[in-house]
């Protein structure tokens, strides 16, 4: 198996790569538009090829690169349905598979972020996009996010997996790079012994200044990206 997580400095984000080596076949989690070439290296340097470009939402702070990887590969691209996007070809809900080689990666809806945010459970290791990140969460006042919904999400579906899954965020702005359910339900200061309504008033104050990108990148993203 081939796993490969990949960092845009420009927008903290994480890209994924998951490949299984016996069949040569790959999916993509988040891809950034800027870095098409660089992915499309690292999946060819390893003998594979893409067949399933995955988001974890509809991102606000970078333009996916999944409708450039379609054109270049003719890879598969898909979104929550309930992300409210058009520009896919498979539109996913909870409980869905994504079957790559051999493997089968989980969808876990959790909306919150965004309407149609959700994570991909693959083996023992969960990208969780913008739902939880190392020590904190992504942010819920925009995009239909709402925060007593992202509690529910984290303390319901993601909380109830096994404490040794290794959580990969899709997000991280001091250089972490892996953490573990475990970790998150003892040490998250936004989630650890806080109560719903305490979450949701952490979640209401925090007063933060929109993503840089955010005019271009919703639009385009709803749209697959552009090339």
């Amino acid at each position: 198996m081939i796993f490969r997580q990949l960092f845009d400095p420009d927008s903290s984000t994480y890209t994924y790569i998951i490949g299984d080596a016996d069949r040569g076949e790959a999916v993509v989690i988040d891809p950034v538009r800027e870095n098409v070439e660089r992915d499309l290296s690292v999946i060819g340097g390893v003998g594979m090829r893409l067949t399933c470009i995955l988001e974890t939402h509809v991102h606000a702070d970078h333009v996916t690169g999944a409708r450039a990887l379609r054109q270049r590969t003719g890879a598969t691209t898909a979104v929550s349905a309930h992300c409210g996007a058009s520009g896919f070809d498979r539109l996913f809900d909870h409980g869905d598979v994504v079957v790559f080689g051999n493997e089968v990666i989980r969808v876990i809806a959790t909306p919150g972020h965004t309407l149609g945010s959700s994570c991909f459970l693959w083996r023992d290791r969960l990208m969780t996009g913008d739902t939880l990140l190392i020590a904190g969460c992504g942010r819920t006042d925009f995009q239909n996010g709402d925060a007593g919904t992202m509690y529910d999400s984290i303390t319901e579906r993601i909380f109830s997996l096994p404490d040794d899954t290794l959580v990969f965020p899709g997000h991280d702005y001091r250089g972490r790079h892996v953490s573990t359910i475990a970790e998150e339900k003892a040490t998250n200061p936004r989630l650890a012994g806080q109560s719903r309504d305490e979450f949701i008033a952490i979640m209401n104050n925090l007063d933060l200044p929109l993503p840089v990108h955010i005019t271009e990148a919703v639009p385009a993203n709803l749209l697959g990206g552009t090339v």
